[in-house]
């Protein structure tokens, strides 16, 4: 009586083997991502952007951004803070000039959660014509 039984349990093994075995075949014929896309073109670095590093101490905190850039970048310093009832903080856009330095403070009243800043490029005005 155990006979049928084995010669079930080595048949059904058999057909999950090759079910796999033709899955696996399958996978591997398909595509991959890296056919569908384009190749990937190298973009330079780009020469803009103030570096800026920012301390927190306590409730405070305090950005410090040098532009080292010939473009204006507009910096701006965002600060949330842990309590849900305090109040988050956006400071105004300040503008940095090539080789310029400024200094960006905020605050909560509590905790400080993050502290981030954002860039902007500043287009330059446009030149009008001299007589």
């Amino acid at each position: 009586m155990r006979a049928p039984h084995r010669r079930a349990a080595a048949l059904a093994s058999a057909a999950v083997l090759l079910a796999g075995l033709a899955v696996a075949a399958e996978v591997r014929a398909a595509p991959g991502p890296a056919e569908d896309a384009p190749p990937a073109v190298a973009q330079e670095p780009e020469d803009f952007g103030a570096s800026c590093r920012t301390v927190v101490e306590g409730s405070r905190v305090t950005a410090y951004c040098h532009n080292p850039y010939p473009d204006t970048d507009r910096v701006r310093l965002h600060v949330e803070c842990d309590r849900w009832w305090d109040v988050d903080t956006d400071s105004a856009p300040v503008d940095v000039d090539a080789t310029a330095y400024v200094q960006l403070s905020g605050r909560c009243w509590k905790e400080v959660r993050t502290a981030w800043l954002t860039h902007q490029r500043v287009e330059p005005a446009p030149r009008t014509p001299g007589p």
